[in-house]
């Protein structure tokens, strides 16, 4: 087929003409939004960890509770768990949205191919054929496509800072639920000693009774207790079954397809850095994903603005049509055409005016939403370290008070088998001294609760991009 030679210059004309023709933006330059930020963290006055402070930014930050066990389960968080794959998901598909918007900048170029045979009564028929490559390109004068682009960019890495979000979420909940489960197991492992314990009392105070030292109200109180404590054990058994289902739905599994065997608990408690309050808004990807909606809202003031100006529409074609399929490729036949078109509103009863103004306050939203996220921020982390501070405090308290009810334990067993107090004072000093264990177990785990919920607090392993 034979194009004439202006129609093919028209064609290499468009790109040029879109490089010239798109240098105007009605738009606001958009500058990152200013949000409270501290000269330091209160609740960090006077702390010094003794970890090194870029710990967090090497590697996982689970490793940093030198637990092989949760290393492994924490690895599979990325792979299989389904909130982090519908982000993951959610992220492919912003970034298709960007290079859909880029797609508008360049012109778009058609083939079509037709034909048909038409005629009279009693006359002969025609056919009639026609191949037409076409190409159509509206010039990005105001901002506009660009603007477009620019908006699903920074969609795209406020889905990216999502997905962020979402694995540091569900790594944290799995942490947690995993320390949880060995945090029962260690009380299960207690309440399997105490019992032990309670069985000798019982089988004493029965010997008593049958010797005619005791009264049957002794041997009743510690068939009570032991009782009781069996039921405690039962119920952390049901807890330790409800969390460990939990870690299978996390790690994208079915209850009855994971198993987490029994292990000694490592009650380890990392130093976690806490550096400055500047760093907390690079870390964190909340933060990241509200600032990059903050730009996307910017640019969605451009896009309504640019309905104030003319759509400017450039159109081109090449083609043949013959009666005959032969003439679609005789240069005789060629037909080619170019256009320009440009429309403009005159009067919409102010509904650009009203999108414009929409825009402006969904920016001013996207504003307050980022700061707000900024606040709650610093107030994490603030909350976290009040705990972590007054955990520390309280652990040693705890374990005071643990061993001081441990020997006024053993010394009212003592005095009661020497006849010198009543199984009833036995029977208080046992449960004093039990809840007091339970209590330091406890504070233990909650250390290693709230080290995970500063690391998260922090931003965990991510760093801004």
């Amino acid at each position: 087929m034979s194009i004439p030679m202006r129609a093919i210059e028209f064609l290499r004309l468009l790109p040029l003409a879109a490089l010239l023709l798109g240098g105007c933006v009605v738009g606001p330059a958009y500058v990152k939004p200013g949000a409270p930020e501290p000269a330091a963290f209160k609740e960090a006055q006077g702390w010094s960890p003794a970890a090194p402070a870029d710990a967090l930014e090497r590697g996982p930050w689970w490793t940093l509770f030198n637990d092989p066990v949760l290393n492994e389960l924490a690895a599979q968080v990325d792979v299989s768990n389904q909130n982090v794959a519908a982000a993951v998901a959610s992220y492919a598909q912003a970034r298709a949205l960007v290079r859909q918007q880029r797609a508008g900048l360049f012109p778009s170029v058609s083939l079509s191919t037709s034909g048909e045979r038409s005629g009279t009564r009693g006359a002969g028929a025609d056919n009639h054929y026609r191949l037409n490559i076409g190409t159509s390109w509206e010039p990005d004068l105001w901002g506009r496509l660009r603007a477009g682009v620019s908006a699903a960019g920074a969609s795209a890495q406020a889905s990216a800072a999502d997905l962020a979000s979402a694995r540091l979420s569900a790594q944290g909940e799995l942490a947690a639920n995993y320390f949880v489960v060995r945090l029962t197991d260690a009380q299960a492992a207690l309440l399997a000693s105490t019992i032990e314990g309670y069985q000798r009392v019982l089988q004493i105070t029965q010997n008593r009774f049958d010797a005619g030292i005791a009264t049957k109200s002794d041997v009743l109180q510690a068939q009570t207790q032991l009782a009781n404590t069996r039921i405690d054990a039962l119920s952390l058994a049901r807890q330790r079954a409800q969390f460990e289902h939990a870690i299978a739905i996390l790690l994208g599994k079915a209850p009855a397809d994971f198993t987490l065997a029994s292990a000694p608990w490592q009650a380890f408690v990392p130093e976690i850095p806490v550096g400055v309050p500047s760093a907390l808004l690079q870390r964190r990807p909340d933060i990241a994903a509200a600032e990059r909606r903050v730009a996307a809202a910017n640019e969605q003031i451009g896009i309504a603005r640019s309905a104030y100006y003319p759509n400017i529409g450039l159109t081109g074609s090449v083609g043949n049509a013959g009666s005959r399929v032969s003439d679609l490729f005789s240069a005789s036949s060629a037909l080619w055409s170019f256009g320009l078109s440009a429309a403009q509103s005159l009067f919409d009863a102010g509904a650009t005016r009203a999108r414009v103004a929409g825009a402006e306050a969904g920016q001013q939203a996207a504003v307050a939403r980022y700061r707000q996220t900024v606040l709650d921020a610093f107030g994490d982390v603030e909350n976290q370290l009040s705990a972590t501070r007054v955990l520390a405090q309280q652990l040693v308290l705890r374990r005071q008070a643990s061993e001081s009810a441990d020997q006024v334990e053993a010394q009212m067993l003592n005095r009661y088998k020497a006849g010198q107090v009543g199984y009833s004072e036995v029977v208080q000093a046992q449960a004093s001294a039990l809840s007091a264990r339970r209590a330091l177990v406890q504070a233990q785990g909650e250390r290693q609760s709230t080290a995970i919920s500063l690391i998260q607090a922090l931003g965990g392993g991510w760093q801004a991009q």
